[in-house]
């Protein structure tokens, strides 16, 4: 019978239909069927009309009326509705008392209590609960960029619900009365509206709402951390090398604004650094001690590399991501690093306008000032992003002579980006940066004289001034299958120092120098970018160009040092670097994964002028001069790599890779002999494992390497105690690294670090000091470690402390002058108001501990000269984003 067939098929798209609104069309159905039944309409006619009535209710749920029959066939049911199906069945001569029985029964009315929102998996739930436990009834339905839940017969008992940012791509969940017994919630999207459906819930009812992007799992879920240390997209638990990582968030939380921060929570990477005069550090025991040649690490800011001893220890502010990859890195990078690469990301341009504050103030008569600003000047295809910063700082070191601090800081710098995306496969990028400091003398004092760490009697305050600038070009080219790269960059750093090196008021020596350097660099890459296939592959070269001028070096020698007299120095230097360099993996069977990579490089040293002149008075008197001095060479530097996955959470990878220091020229010779000196190479045996446990709750990484050194370069004094070539000899090192990252509870986090090093001299003779075979090397502890907790409560607050310890270390290659074992605590408590303002109180050095980071003696041990790490420093930030 067409009435009962009729029937039958509608009940399958009622289904999806509110009960109250599934039994108002069912009412117009069967209007629809008395029709027929009766003659008076086609059954054709009658389903297609009744049909379209359900269809159109549906979409007009909106205009129901509140109040509700919670009992009867109709319950629910509004007075609009009734009405159309009374006059529909009256006007066909049908009666209907059941109609009439639920228009007399009264609404009952829910008391919604609380609002919960939880993060699950790639969303959220909103849980709305009632007062007496009752069911809700709800409609689902999309209004632009936001999902809308109408629950009718309800109504708020603690008024309007909101929370911002719940989740990434969510912007906003908030619960409104739009009329008397109405409620209604709406979640809003960023750029899409989000998905969601109703769950059954005997109390209230439950959304799952899915976000219209992609969720990465980060601190809030689990511990996964995206990377592109290996020039893609990567868990960096996948990656077969030993790496550090720090997130956003984890900059943020921890302030990391100096490579000397981020090396005090890497394993077997260390600092030692008095002031922005001269940044000393080690990597595996590969240290940049030896300043006359190239460093062994390679930084990069924004693939721009940075290059030279004196022109690192920059404010590093506004960062995305800082990457630290330890052991070398010559297949995938432009610049070749011998002991690593630290690679910092700053903040890309943001769709939206996006603005951020820091104000901060401490003891020494601190200032901390930092913003940004970013957003669109040409929607969905120019961005913008300006940042820049300005500390100020009285000294740590009081000059009892002067009456002041004498290592003082000031100055800061700005960035600016442009990102051009012309079309879906082009991104341009645009960059600039500048960084200006105007700071006092280092710090240095006398232990031999008795000075304590926190005064000295310099006759001469000195200062220190340091001026870079640089500009690149990063343009890139995608399809499905191949990205293309290429980098242009400059990069110029000038340094002008003067300071009292004898750290007294005896008139003994002053050192100055103005160095500059500009380097040129091209970088260029093509790889593939199928993360499916069994093969992938990366191809590039690089050209660098480094102009690398000494104005003026030298010191001053006074009466108590023999003088008045000056020792002069004068060189250019002109390095060029041309390489090739590439890396593919296959996987011939899903678990294993085969990497080999080769780089050749081609390096010209050449020394176009140098001086050493020695001046009393007005007298000039020439000691070396050099003309056209060259040393060239190349090197071709293989990789080789083998990962397995044991399971989806642990991978174990095993590595072998060459690598090289340049060869190069000594800008402080004196004789022919000191000229020119060997470049040194290496292998690196690594084996390791990259686990992850109970849902990426605990991250446990280990790697363990061997490094033979072959015509390690070593800095050699001559008999004033002060470095003037560079010479070579045979070293060996052996270490560990472990890494421990966990989250017990949501908002706890905890991380730990620990480095082993046995770095020793295999072979080597100093010309004038003798054999210092089986001596550690200076500047490489025996061990590091770093232990961090941070906890972050919903309410907004905020709590966290570190410790770093250091093994004991030595200042010099006769092992005669060390530090011993020591730890350092830093705290950090705050309060964050809500998603825009918050405010934190620091303290750094806790103890007060003053250990320290440099120490030399010069003239037989006569004079012994020392730096000390800073001392207890705290005070209050205030932080702010719109």
């Amino acid at each position: 019978m067409v009435s009962v067939c009729g029937v039958k098929t509608m009940n399958s798209m009622l289904i999806q239909v509110r009960p109250r609104i599934a039994l108002s069309c069912c009412a117009v159905l069967l209007t629809a069927v008395a029709k027929v039944e009766a003659g008076l309409a086609s059954p054709a006619s009658s389903w297609v009309k009744a049909t379209e009535w359900v269809k159109t209710t549906e979409l007009k749920t909106t205009e129901l009326s509140t109040r509700s029959r919670s009992n009867g066939l109709f319950a629910g049911m509004s007075d609009s509705l009734l009405a159309v199906m009374s006059d529909e069945m009256s006007s066909n001569g049908l009666d209907n008392p059941l109609l009439q029985l639920a228009q007399a029964q009264e609404p009952a009315i829910a008391q919604i209590t609380s609002i919960e929102v939880v993060p699950s998996g790639q969303g959220i739930n909103i849980i709305v609960s009632t007062d007496g436990g009752e069911p809700l009834d709800s409609l689902v339905s999309t209004v632009d960029r936001s999902l809308v839940i109408d629950i009718p017969d309800a109504q708020l008992v603690n008024g309007a619900f909101i929370q911002e940012n719940p989740i990434a791509g969510i912007a906003r969940v908030e619960a409104i009365a739009p009329a008397a017994n109405q409620v209604q919630v709406i979640v809003t999207g960023v750029e899409a509206p989000p998905t969601g459906a109703v769950l059954a819930s005997q109390n209230g009812l439950t959304l799952s709402v899915e976000s219209p992007v992609p969720i990465i799992v980060d601190e809030f879920e689990g511990l996964q951390i995206v990377v592109t240390a290996e020039k893609q997209p990567d868990d960096v638990q996948d990656i077969p090398i030993s790496i550090t990582t720090f997130t956003t968030e984890e900059i943020e939380d921890a302030d990391i604004t100096s490579f000397e921060q981020v090396a005090g929570a890497t394993p077997n990477f260390t600092t030692y650094t008095p002031s922005r005069n001269f940044i000393l550090y080690s990597v595996r025991g590969l240290s940049n001690f030896n300043f006359l040649s190239r460093d062994p690490v390679a930084f990069y800011i924004d693939d721009v590399p940075y290059d030279y001893t004196g022109f690192l220890d920059l404010d590093l502010i506004d960062l995305e991501r800082i990457e630290v990859l330890r052991g070398p890195q010559a297949t995938l990078y432009g610049r070749n690093a011998e002991a690593g690469v630290v690679n910092v990301v700053t903040r890309r341009p943001t769709e939206e306008p996006e603005y951020n504050v820091i104000a901060g103030f401490g003891n020494f008569d601190n200032l901390d000032l930092r913003a940004s600003a970013s957003g669109p000047i040409v929607e969905d295809e120019l961005l913008f992003r300006v940042s820049g910063n300005f500390e100020r700082r009285d000294g740590f070191l009081f000059n009892s002579e002067t009456r002041e601090g004498v290592d003082s800081e000031s100055g800061g710098g700005a960035r600016a980006q442009l990102l051009w995306t012309p079309s879906d496969n082009w991104e341009v990028t645009f960059s600039g940066a500048f960084n200006s400091y105007r700071d006092g003398t280092p710090p240095i004092s006398r232990p031999d004289l008795g000075q304590d760490p926190d005064e000295t009697d310099l006759n001469e305050s000195g200062f220190n001034d340091l001026d870079t600038d640089s500009q690149s070009i990063r343009v890139a080219y995608e399809t499905d299958s191949l990205r293309v790269t290429s980098i242009t960059a400059r990069r110029f750093s000038n340094q002008d120092f003067r300071n009292d090196s004898d750290g007294s008021s005896l008139d003994e020596f002053v050192q100055f120098a103005d160095i500059d350097s500009t380097v040129l660099s091209q970088e260029f890459r093509v790889q593939s970018v199928n993360e499916d296939s069994r093969f992938s592959w990366l191809a590039g070269t690089y050209f660098e160009d480094r102009s690398f001028n000494v104005d003026r070096e030298g010191l001053i020698f006074g009466v108590g040092a023999g003088g008045p007299f000056t020792s002069l120095t004068r060189a250019e230097i002109d390095e060029n670097t041309y390489a090739l360099f590439g890396q593919a993996s296959y996987r011939p069977i899903e678990p294993l994964t085969l990497t080999a990579g080769l780089r050749y490089e081609i390096f010209d040293s050449k020394l176009d002028s140098l001086s050493n002149e020695t001046i009393v008075g007005d007298t000039v008197t020439i000691n070396a001069a050099f003309e056209n001095e060259r040393n060239d060479g190349t090197e071709w530097l293989p990789r080789f790599a083998v990962e397995y996955d044991i399971t989806p959470g642990a991978m174990v990878y095993v590595s072998v890779a060459r690598a090289y220091r340049a060869q190069g020229v000594n800008f402080r010779a004196t004789l022919p002999e000191q000229l020119l000196f060997d470049e040194e190479k290496s292998w690196n045996y690594e084996i390791g494992a990259r686990t992850s446990w109970f849902g990426d709750r605990l991250i446990a990484n280990l790697s363990l390497f061997h490094n033979p050194i072959n015509d390690y370069q070593v800095p050699a004094t001559n008999a004033d105690g002060f470095f003037g070539f560079v010479d070579n000899g045979d070293v060996t090192i052996n270490g560990l690294e472990l890494e421990l990252r966990a989250r017990p509870l949501q908002g706890l986090d905890l991380t730990a670090g620990f480095g082993w090093l046995d770095a020793e001299y295999t072979n080597y003779s100093d010309p004038i000091l003798g054999d210092f075979s089986g001596n550690q090397l200076p500047y490489t502890p025996d061990y590091t470690f770093n232990i961090g907790a941070q906890y972050r409560a919903i309410n907004g607050i905020f709590g966290r402390v570190e410790v770093q310890g250091f093994g004991k270390t030595f200042f010099d290659d006769a092992n005669t002058l060390d530090q011993d074992p020591y730890a350092l605590v830093n705290a950090r408590v705050g309060y964050d108001f809500n998603d825009q303002h918050g405010l934190q109180l620091f303290v750094n050095n806790l103890f007060n501990f003053r250990p320290l980071t440099t120490k030399a003696s010069f003239f037989g041990g006569t004079v012994i000269t020392a730096s000390y790490a800073a001392p207890r420093t705290f005070g209050f930030q205030y932080r702010a984003r719109f």
